[in-house]
């Protein structure tokens, strides 16, 4: 799925996911004209990463974690 939709799915902006991506906590596959392709298994990913976030883990953390 495309980076908008992982973003609805999962109520997020896209800023969050690229953010995610630079930090090394979600992956995507790229395609030749540069869009984001993320798989079924990123809305639980960035769920549980948004959870961790949300009780106060730093991305240096949350990566350990995962």
């Amino acid at each position: 799925m495309r980076i908008g939709e992982l973003a609805r799915r999962c109520d997020v902006s896209p800023r969050s996911l690229r953010y995610y991506e630079e930090q090394h906590l979600l992956q995507s596959d790229r395609h030749s004209n540069g869009y984001r392709d993320y798989p079924e298994s990123a809305v639980e990913s960035v769920k549980q990463i948004r959870g961790l976030i949300d009780a106060g883990f730093s991305a240096d953390t949350i990566r350990k974690v995962l």
